[in-house]
């Protein structure tokens, strides 16, 4: 939890403030009728607050550690009480300094979110003192300065739970942000590929379009067929993505200029290649669509994970020109003339 102070100084004050409990506890140490009691108290407490405010671990205190603050309440408690004369004249004094330092150890164990504990511990001492310590009575919830304790815990309490809240609120923000900036930067990424798609399609379609205008439509079977290659290469440019570089473009051209039907898919798996390994990979589909003589040319990207960046089939028809004609044709009728897989790394022999 970063709430704007150093923890280190947080500890410190805690330290001193404990510290000078058991400051207060030798310095009365002649009222109490033994002072071994007293003692034993002092080291209790001390180990307690040394445990407590140790400078690493989560910030919410585990269950055992505020379970053993609550317990070091109820011994020092005891332990010191049942040597003091509370109905001796002017009261006990600094000698009642358990109280103080009972508060002190329940406002860590609530600082670190142990409330419950802490509240229990407060409830202990007013117990206690209403009920045990017979001459006090309910006055000494004042001059004791349990009240104080209490109002210690609950100010951890409150300014504890806020804290927490503010914390849980910031950490919310901060995932909204990045959301947000992840969203941002998804959108700006689809407007440049759109961009870059309808580039790609003006530079190729352009001279047709010229064509088409100039003709007023009236294309030579030539040009008709040209349309349909071109058609193909814009397709090419929305499902092909990463599969197409300048050699590959022109090597599906020409295949499909001779009569091959060319299908490119990229469904993501060249994505993590670098700009050298991707050229590699292109390259080299570029050469198997150079070196085929396929009917039907299919490159396909396989999803990462898998040493293959693309795999490239090549199949040719032995179909009857009739059953093509008519649409008839089935995979039953092909024979593979290519079988290529390019690996994401050059394979050294």
């Amino acid at each position: 939890m970063n709430i704007g102070v150093p923890r280190y100084l947080i500890v410190g004050m805690a330290a001193l403030f404990s510290a000078y409990h058991l400051v207060l506890a030798t310095y009365t140490i002649d009222q109490p009728r033994h002072p071994g009691p007293i003692f034993a108290a002092m080291a209790i407490y001390a180990v307690a607050t040394v445990v407590s405010l140790l400078p690493w671990g989560p910030v919410r205190m585990p269950v055992w550690m505020a379970a053993f603050n609550f317990a070091v309440v109820v011994i020092i408690t005891l332990l010191v009480a049942n040597e003091l004369d509370f109905s001796r004249p002017g009261g006990t004094g600094y000698a009642s300094w358990y109280v103080a330092a009972s508060g002190t150890l329940l406002t860590i164990t609530s600082t670190r979110r142990r409330h419950a504990f802490a509240w229990l511990g407060i409830a202990f001492l007013v117990i206690h003192t209403i009920i045990i310590v017979g001459p006090v009575g309910p006055a000494g919830l004042l001059s004791l300065g349990i009240v104080g304790s209490a109002s210690w815990v609950a100010v951890s309490h409150i300014l504890s739970s806020a804290l927490a809240k503010a914390t849980r609120d910031a950490q919310r923000f901060s995932i909204a942000e990045r959301e947000a900036t992840d969203w941002q930067a998804a959108q700006e990424a689809h407007v440049y590929e759109r961009q870059f798609r309808l580039g790609q399609t003006s530079a190729m379609a352009l001279a047709m379009l010229r064509q088409i205008q100039e003709s007023d439509g009236d294309l030579t079977d030539a040009q008709r067929e040209e349309c349909l290659h071109l058609e193909g290469a814009i397709r090419d440019e929305i499902r092909g993505r990463k599969l197409l570089n300048d050699a590959v473009r022109d090597e599906v051209m020409i295949a499909r200029r001779r009569g091959a039907t060319v299908t490119l898919l990229d469904e993501g798996g060249i994505d993590d290649l670098s700009d050298y390994e991707l050229e590699r990979v292109l390259n080299r589909l570029a050469l198997a669509i150079h070196e085929t003589n396929a009917d039907k040319v299919i490159a396909r990207t396989v999803p990462e994970g898998s040493d293959v960046a693309v795999t490239v089939v090549g199949l040719r028809s032995f179909a009857d020109r009739e059953s093509v004609a008519l649409g008839q044709d089935s995979l039953e009728d092909d024979e593979v003339d290519l079988w290529l897989e390019i690996p994401r790394v050059p394979v050294t022999p």
